[in-house]
């Protein structure tokens, strides 16, 4: 029953993490040009939208493959 309380830790903690670096680097890209004019709520908006839809994928990304190397390692006849 603790494990699944650490996994889950693990697993909302990988999700943030990866959402807040998704989201600082997208700060480098200049969307306001694709944009009109004086709309920085929208962007912003669409920046965060944006930020948590790549960094769920990738931190879905990232867990599975911890979990299939979990599972390959149990699975090792010693």
């Amino acid at each position: 029953m603790l494990s699944y309380g650490v996994e889950a830790i693990v697993r909302i903690c990988s999700h943030l993490a990866f959402i807040y670096m998704i989201f600082w680097s997208m700060q480098a890209l200049r969307l306001e040009q694709f944009f009109k004019a004086n709309h920085y709520r929208q962007i912003r908006t669409l920046m965060v939208m944006t930020a948590i839809g790549l960094g769920y994928l990738c931190s879905t990304f990232f867990l599975e493959v911890l979990s299939l190397f979990r599972n390959l390692i149990s699975s090792l006849p010693f």
